[in-house]
This record gives C-alpha cells, sequence and structure tokens, in this order.
C-alpha cells in the first residue's frame, strides 16, 4: 500500500513526487547560494538564479532516466524556427498597444543616446530572465505535473505560482494591482500553451524574452514594475493608469491585457505538425 503511493504499477516514481524533488533540490542549492552572497556581499541576480534552475532541471531530468530533449524539445532548426516567432510575437504583444496609445495621442516619446551597453545589459537581463523562469514554470516541474494531473490543473497551478512570485512587485498597486494580477496569470496560460502546441520550451523562451525585452529596453516601459535603461522614453498624456500601466508597464494596461488575451486564445485556431518528440 505504502510502495502504491510512491510508484506506479510499471514501479516508476510517480510524477508528483519528482516535482517535489525538483523543489526540494531547488531549495539545496539556493540557501548555500544565499549564504555565500551574504558572506561575500554580492547581489543574486537573474543570471544566478537561471543557472541554478537550468542545473537542478538537468540533474532531474537526468534522473528520471529522460533524455534532456524531452525537457527543452530536440534541438534542431524547427527549435530555432520556433524561437524566432515566439520571438516575433513577443515583440508585436508590446509595440501594438504602444502604437495604438500613440495615435490616439496619448503618448509620445523621446529618444535616448543609443547605447550598445543598453543593448547588451537588456539582451543579457532579459535572456536570463526568460531562461529561468521559462525552465522553473514550464520546464521539468511543469511537464511532470501534466503527466501527473493533465494539462489544464497543470496550467492553473503553475499559473497561480507564476502570479505569486510577481504579486509583490514595484507598482502593484490600486487598479494597477487587478490588471497586472490577471494578465501575468494569463500570460502563463499563454506560455504553458506554446508549450504544450510545440512540446518544446523554444517558443515560449522565444515569447517571453523579446516581450520583456521590447517593453523594456526598446521602448522603455517598467518591465513587471522593473525599471532598466533604454532607448526610448515613452511620456504619457494624462492617460489614466489603467491605460498607461504605470510603473509597472504596458503589460499592466487594459491594451495590454487585451492583448495578451488575443494571443493566448490563438493557439486554439493553430495546428503545428505533430512532433515525435512528446512528453514521456
Amino acid at each position: 500500500m505504502i510502495a502504491h503511493i510512491f510508484l506506479t504499477t510499471e514501479k516508476q516514481l510517480r510524477n508528483i513526487w519528482w516535482v517535489a524533488i525538483f523543489l526540494l533540490m531547488l531549495a539545496a542549492f539556493l540557501f548555500p547560494l544565499i549564504i555565500l552572497a551574504d558572506h561575500y556581499s554580492f547581489e543574486i541576480t537573474m543570471a544566478h538564479q537561471a543557472v541554478l534552475i537550468l542545473i537542478v532541471s538537468v540533474i532531474c531530468q537526468l534522473f528520471t532516466r529522460k533524455s534532456l530533449s524531452n525537457l527543452t524539445g530536440r534541438i534542431s532548426y524547427k527549435w530555432f524556427k520556433e524561437f524566432f516567432w515566439g520571438s516575433v510575437i513577443g515583440a508585436v504583444l508590446m509595440i501594438l498597444p504602444a502604437m495604438l496609445l500613440t495615435v490616439f495621442g496619448y503618448l509620445n516619446w523621446q529618444a535616448n543616446a543609443f547605447s550598445h551597453s543598453t543593448i547588451l545589459s537588456g539582451l543579457t537581463l532579459f535572456l536570463a530572465v526568460a531562461i529561468g523562469e521559462e525552465f522553473l514554470f514550464r520546464g521539468f516541474m511543469f511537464q511532470r505535473l501534466v503527466q501527473s494531473l493533465g494539462p489544464w490543473p497543470a496550467q492553473l497551478i503553475i499559473a497561480g505560482l507564476f502570479l505569486l512570485t510577481h504579486i509583490n512587485n514595484p507598482g502593484m498597486i490600486g487598479v494597477i494591482r487587478i490588471i497586472a494580477s490577471i494578465n501575468i496569470f494569463i500570460a502563463s496560460i499563454m506560455f504553458g500553451l506554446a508549450f504544450l502546441k510545440t512540446k518544446s520550451l523554444a517558443m515560449p523562451l522565444g515569447l517571453h524574452f523579446m516581450a520583456n525585452f521590447m517593453q523594456g529596453t526598446i521602448l522603455g516601459f517598467g518591465v513587471s514594475g522593473g525599471k532598466d535603461p533604454s532607448l526610448l522614453k515613452p511620456l504619457f498624456n494624462k492617460a489614466p493608469l489603467w491605460l498607461s500601466g504605470g510603473d509597472f508597464g504596458i503589460e499592466a494596461s487594459i491594451l495590454g491585457l487585451c492583448f495578451v488575451i488575443v494571443v493566448t486564445v490563438s493557439p486554439y485556431f493553430w495546428n503545428p505538425s505533430k512532433d515525435k518528440n512528446v512528453i514521456r
């Protein structure tokens, strides 16, 4: 009876326990890093976190005796093509609401001095964010939950966790807290659907990376409340917070939310060719 709780009829450890192992291992790696950061007075950056999540994901995947391609999708021309199209969609997701606000007179633009360091720092930061968050929320843990509970229970659980990690970000006040929370929850569903449709992390990685890079480094909005150097500076003309997104970013505006909903619903009308590389 006890063995049945932990093992399947094929004598394999149940996927829900692999999720617990993943989280415990993540904590086992994270706490020493926190102690080292405190002792040597350095900041734990998103790059540190991304590397940590990658290491734990790879170790857990190897423990399950599954190929790493089952975790990431098979690295091929198709993988990079999906990353490219994810990046295009991510860019459009931020450009369109900004364009509409500009056309209707709510938004003007000021160009900052072009800087290669601004581009490089933005690329590094938002690539690390995309890798860290997608491997954490659409990687090993999500894939095990999909196998254990099914796609939609897994989606809802992960979307709730994704929201919890952003809920106290700067700019989460008043009406922005409500809109941003809905947006973040639906965005997680969007990233999850991109994975489920392609059986690869390529498209959600591209989506996540370019949406943040375009919103922050190029257009100059906040990114989930964070503010970094940018090429452009948006100047709002008496736009209400629900329309501008405030300091949180254009993602927390009604327009940003509408476009996220459209992109999230769209995969239902998209049927990519079947890929042999399925989650097993």
